[in-house]
This record gives structure tokens, sequence and C-alpha cells, in this order.
């Protein structure tokens, strides 16, 4: 009996059950999806890195090596599993010919290199150590848009001609915020090509524990050893590995739990609604001694067997998503070793929902308890407390039409019916804005000073060459005679020693130079202006437990210099730790060179960019759109895709929802409607008079929603990339696309919805309701 009643009622409202459904179900998809994809991600990027062996500690280096005293520093420290030294033949990107097109205009450092002897190997995309034949050469997969068009034609480096074996995964340079990419060759190939370039050495380390990595990077720096050349850690290649994917799965993870949050609005308004439309059967159950809790079950049972269908609805469309959504994540990390733990905490998360949902009906359920049994026998529905229209009279309006006058009235008046419709609104808003605030944002111009360089039409880069502070004095020279420019600035990093708290020496990279001409963006405080101020990374600031205010003490070469933190700002450069301070060092190697450059006329960045790169070949030159672009370009089209995405979930959902509350209301309001149609009120006039309380709620739900997409959107945005190194961060914000096309496609949507749902007004008959 108990089965039959639930599929009655089920039956009885065919439309809503296929609408809670849909919402579950949906609700169902993304959380499965989003946790998925996340512990599938972290377990491609261990599976890959452990494969590979990626290096606890690298230093990179250019110049003169003693490899005899580096093998002999690594025997005599204790902390040492293996060591090694590898070569990157770093050639000029026009000297790369991959199809028809070269890598001139790449940001990239593009060079040869030879397979490992002992760790940090270069994997095929079966995970297995790449062997190559002479004349063969393997792609890095940043270079693979082609996919396999490209395997078995010729690349051309530096006039030798090889033939593509394939793809290769590289577990430091897979992303694209890496700043170099390797090209795999045989070493009788790289021999040959020697002299095509120039050679600069991967110094490798791996140790018995990561813990002890801060303590060997400062025993490596105090021993003087090679280090003309950026230092890159363990943790930091994990970093970037995970950026361009796990910011997507992030946003899809907020997505995926405002979901959850609107279907259970959904759940409660059409408890709700269900509630008093059964008000005279509930209280003559209440009448008869029937207990809440049997009361209950009739409910519980037909919402327990639609959340069920809904979650394994949802679990299973979510297998079948997973391995198209995670493409890119195996061709570039490969499989998860996790993939099954994966699947099964995605499982874990649909059985929340299906929980959660049961427990919610629960909740709202508990209402049985507030409705008077005489008062639901007596007049068939829950008595509502009209509010707030005392003074509402429409004998005294004259601002707005009748119809339209009595729509708002009626929202006043019922403020609870109509609470659910308005925080539907609000999430659905909060659903679109936050991804396309997200999308504006780091595709700005602006983006780039929370990442820790500041906004210049150009950027010049110099490391890794010899006599690199005469190469710098001959961009300065050709800058400061070039009538396009208005401005530019020479940044010097190099490298200090500092006491952490504990007492353990550290090393810390210093950005010397004006730091007030192209700024970066502040957490707290202002840019180093005087001899005695320091500036610290957002992420520098934490591990060294640092403040505004606080003092630090820098030691180079026996020198100590006392200085004081003035402020702190957002960086996700070089893992995120890093400093600016505006005194002059002249001791020291400089570890590299930064020169930004403002143009009178910023549309020729790219035209200038091309000249001084083929003026300057031993600099890294771009114009800065062009180094978002390509650095963060597969990251912005994800977020422009789950946009897009989410614009047109959340326009569906606010139509389902219209759909399922005018649904409700007609049934609800059907005496009240032959009422009005009996005094003269058309199809029409009822229906305007719907439109203006959607209208209403759909204005108070837009503007409420973009305020918080604007406030608490900005924080959750701002705490996702803060993980990554930088700090909150402000939204830019499109106006077109925010404050006009996102609220014109949701008023159509409502007023799509409301057209549809009042068709049924029409065949409320007059003669047949006011009988009731």
């Amino acid at each position: 009996m108990f089965r039959r009643i639930i599929w009655n009622d089920l039956r009885k409202s065919p439309t809503i059950s296929a609408i809670m459904l849909l919402f579950i179900t949906a609700a169902a998809v993304l959380i499965s999806l989003a946790v998925t994809l996340g512990l599938q991600l972290a377990g491609s990027i261990d599976s890959l890195m452990v494969q590979a062996k990626t290096p606890h500690f690298l230093q990179m280096h250019t110049g003169e090596i003693n490899i005899p005293r580096l093998e002999h520093f690594a025997q005599e420290n204790g902390a040492v599993r293996e060591f090694q030294v590898m070569e990157f033949l770093n050639i000029d990107g026009a000297e790369f010919k991959i199809g028809d097109s070269t890598l001139e205009d790449s940001v990239q450092d593009n060079g040869l290199t030879t397979q490992s002897k002992s760790f940090d190997y270069l994997l095929d995309l079966d995970g297995e150590i790449i062997r190559p034949e002479d004349g063969e050469i393997y792609v890095p997969l940043a270079y693979a848009k082609k996919g396999n068009e490209l395997l078995g034609k010729n690349v051309i480096v530096a006039g030798k001609t090889f033939t593509v074996a394939g793809f290769l995964r590289d577990s430091q340079m897979n992303s694209p915020l890496a700043s170099s990419k390797r090209f795999l060759v045989s070493d009788h190939d790289y021999g040959a090509m020697n002299n095509k370039g120039t050679v600069e050495y991967m110094i490798e380390f791996r140790l018995k524990s990561l813990s002890e990595l801060n303590a060997f990077e400062a025993e490596y720096i105090g021993a003087g050893l090679e280090s003309n050349g950026p230092t890159v850690t363990y943790p930091l290649f994990r970093m970037i590995n995970a950026v361009s994917d796990g910011l997507m799965i992030a946003v899809l993870l907020l997505i995926s739990i405002l979901a959850v949050l609107i279907a259970f609005l959904c759940i409660r308004f059409t408890l709700i609604a269900r509630i008093e439309e059964d008000a005279r059967e509930i209280g003559i159950m209440k009448a008869i001694g029937l207990r809440i809790s049997d009361m209950k079950k009739l409910y519980l049972g037909k919402y327990a067997v639609i959340a069920g269908a809904g979650s394994g609805i949802g679990w299973g469309v979510s297998a079948v998503l997973e391995d198209r959504v995670i493409g890119n994540i195996r061709l570039t990390m490969g499989e998860s070793t996790t993939a099954a733990s994966a699947r099964m905490w995605g499982a874990a998360a649909v059985f929340f929902v299906f929980a959660a949902v049961i427990a919610y009906v629960n909740h709202v359920l508990n209402r049985f308890q507030k409705i008077p049994a005489a008062q639901a026998i007596r007049f068939g529905t829950v008595v509502e407390k009209g509010t707030g229209v005392r003074r509402m009279r429409l004998r005294k309006n004259r601002l707005v039409n009748t119809n339209v006058f009595l729509g708002i009235k009626d929202v006043i008046s019922r403020k609870r019916i109509y609470m659910t419709m308005l925080s539907v609104v609000i999430v659905s808003t909060f659903i679109m804005l936050i991804p396309q605030n997200l999308y504006s944002t780091i595709s700005s111009p602006g983006f780039t000073s929370y990442m820790g360089i500041g906004r210049s039409d150009i950027l010049f880069r110099v490391q890794q060459t010899d006599q690199m502070s005469e190469k710098i004095t001959a961009i300065m020279k050709t800058l400061q005679t070039d009538e396009a420019v208005t401005k530019y600035v020479v940044h010097t990093t190099k490298r200090f020693a500092i006491q952490t708290k504990d007492g353990k020496s550290e090393t810390i990279k210093v950005d010397l130079g004006d730091h007030t001409a192209f700024p970066v963006y502040y957490v707290k405080g202002k840019a180093p202006q005087t001899e005695d101020e320091i500036a610290l990374s957002v992420m520098n600031a934490r591990e060294l437990e640092k403040k505004i205010g606080d003092t630090l003490v820098l030691t180079n070469e026996g020198r100590e210099r006392i200085l004081t933190v003035c402020g702190i700002y957002s960086d996700i450069t070089n893992g995120g730790k890093t400093a600016k301070a505006a005194f002059g060092e002249k001791s020291g190697d400089a570890m590299w060179y930064t020169v930004y450059v403002k143009l009178k006329d910023n549309g020729l960045s790219t035209a200038k960019a091309t000249e001084y790169t083929q003026q300057f070949s031993f600099a890294k030159v771009a114009d800065l759109d062009g180094y978002i672009a390509q650095t963060f370009g597969p990251t912005i089209d994800s977020i422009k895709k789950i946009s897009v995405a989410a614009m047109i979930a959340a326009l569906l959902m606010t139509i389902l929802v219209t759909l399922l509350m005018m649904k409700m209301l007609i049934a609800k309001e059907r005496h009240t409607i032959a009422v009005m149609k009996s005094l003269g009120f058309t199809n029409r006039d009822i229906t305007i008079q719907f439109i203006s309380r959607f209208a209403l709620v759909l204005f108070i739900g837009i503007l409420a929603g973009t305020i918080l997409a604007n406030t608490l959107g900005e924080v959750l945005a701002g705490a996702v990339i803060a993980s990554f190194g930088a700090a909150t961060f402000k939204f830019v914000v499109n106006p077109v696309s925010a404050y006009l096309i996102s609220p014109f496609a949701m008023g159509c949507a409502v007023v799509l919805a409301v057209a549809l749902g009042t068709t049924g007004i029409e065949n409320i008959q007059v003669s047949s309701h006011i009988k009731e």
C-alpha cells in the first residue's frame, strides 16, 4: 500500500517530479565531477612526478661550471639521495620550424636535451621513458596542438631536419607557466647540434626527505656553488602543473555547491506548496490521531525515490562526462593512480547529496507540527497572514497600471511564498556572474599586477647569458633613444641570505629597482621607496611570519642590511616567493634582469617586441598581452567555457523554477482566478499580473545576486587564486556583460517561463471554480 501511495503521488504530479529529478540529477553530476576531477588531477600530478622522478631541487646555470666540485658537495651532504647535471641547449625560437610556423613569437625558452640517466625522465604518452633514435625528435605537449598530424612529419631545428616520433610529458615544463620547453633528441644528434645555441646546465638533486628542502637550498647557496639562473623546487613544480586545470575545477566545485543549494530551495518550495494543497488531508490525519512520523513517511517516500533516482542518474552521467572532461589532464599528466578512489569519492559525494536531500525534506516536514487541525479542515489551507499592504489601496494607485499594481501587492502581501523564488534568482545570478567576473578579471590587462608583474607594454627578460650587465646596458641605450618609448625601468633580481624565526639560514630572491613606475597589487602597505624598505610577496610574508613594520635582515657576501617590511604584494611568479626593494647592490651576481617598457602607442607593442627580439637575440622580449596569452591562455579559455556553461545552466534553472512556481500558484489560486474572471479581468490581465509579480522578484534577486557576486564572490574567487600565490583581488567587471546582457537574458527567461506557465489560465472555467 505504501508503494502504491508513492506511485500514485508521482503520477499525480509528473511535471513537478520530473523537474525535481532534473535538479537533483544536475547537482549530483556537478558535485561528482568536481570531486572526481580534483582528486584525479592531484593523483595524475603525483603519478607523473613519481614516474618521471622529478628533481626535488633544480638550479639552472649558464656559464662556466665545476662539476667535480658539485659532485663533492653532493657526496658530502647527507640530505642528498641522487645528483646529476643535465644540459639544455637553448636555441632561438626562430630556428624551430614546426609545420608551417616557427616559434619566433614564443615567450618560452625552447631547446634540445637528451634523456636523463638517473632521474628527471621525459616520458611518452604511455608513461614510458623515451629512448629516441638518431634523426628522431620528441615534441613537448605544449606544441602538439595539431595532434597526430605532426607524427611522422619533419621539424627543422637550426637547419637540421628531424622526424617527429611522438610527444613527451615533462614533469617540470608541461605547464604554460613554465618558462622553458624541452625537445628530446638522441645523444648523437645533441652532440652534432651543440654549437647551435647556448648551453644551460640543469643542476638537479633528489633528497632523502622533502622536509630538508629549505635547509638544503640554504646550504647550496652558502657553499657558493653555481647559481647563475633560477632555482625551482619540487613543491613549485607541483603547483605549476596544477594551476590551469585546478582553477577550472575550483570554479566547477563552486558552481556544483550552488546547484545543490538551488535543488534544496526547489525542494522547499515544492514541499511547502504541496503541504498547503494537502492542508485539509493533513488536518484530518492529525484529528484522527495519526502520528507526525507516519505522516512524514508518506512524503519522505516520494522524495527518497526522486532523490535516489536523481543521484543514481547523476553519478552515471558524471562517469560518462568524466572521460571527456578529464581528457586534457590525462594527456598532459597521464593516468592517475588514484582513479578508482577518486570515483569512489565522487560516488560518496553523490550519496551525500542523496542523504542531504532526505535530511532536508525531513526538516521541512516539521511544518506539520505547526498546522492547526481545525483551521486546516475548516479552510482547506494554511491561513496566510497578510503583511505590509494596509496602505496599498487600489483606489489610491496613480503610478502604475492596475494589473501591475495587483501583481506587486501580491508579492508584498505574501512574501514567504516568493522568498524561495527570490533565493533561486539570487543564486542563479551568482552562478552567472562569478565565472564571468573571474574571466574578465584574469583576461584583463591589469591582472598582471596580481601575478607580480607590473603593467607595461613590453617586457624584457635577460638571464642565463654571459656579460648580462653589458647586454642590459645596450638595451637601456636603445630604449633611451627610441622615440616610441615614454618610460622604462630596469629591475635586477639577486639572491640574499636571511635568518628564519627558528634560526635556520634560507635564501630569498629580491627584485631591486624602482617599483613605483610599474607597480604590482599590494594587499597591504606600499611599494618600497627608500633603501631601508622591503616588500614581501604573500607567500614569503606568510612563511617568514612577517607583517608591515617588522624588520628583516638580508646578508650578501658577509654584509648585513636591516630592512623594514613596508608592503605585502600578490605574486604567482617564482612559486610566489619573491621580494622587492629599492636599494642598490653592486656585489653578487644578478640572477636575471627584467625591463618594463611603456610605449606612447600601445598598439605598436607587438611590432616593437618583434623589432627588439631581432635586435637583442639574447633577451626574451614579449608584448605583455602576448605573454599573458601564452602563459595563461589555457586557463583563460577554460574559465571562458565555464562562464558560458554557467550562464546557460543558470538560465535553464530559472526557467524551470519559474515554470514550477507558476504551476503551483495557478493550482493554488484557481478560485481567485475564477473570481477575477467573473469581475471582468481577461486572461491577458491576469498574465500581466503574474509577470509583474515575477518582474519584482527578478529585479530584487538580480540586484542582490549582483551585490553578492561582487562581494562574497570576490572573496571566494580570491581564495582560489590565493592558493596559487596571489592574494585577494578586486574583480574587473565587464559592465556590458554583467549589468546588461546577463540581467536581460534572465528577464527574457522569466518572461518566457511565465508566458508558458500562464497557458493554464485559459482552462480555468468561472462556473466550475466559483462553486468550490
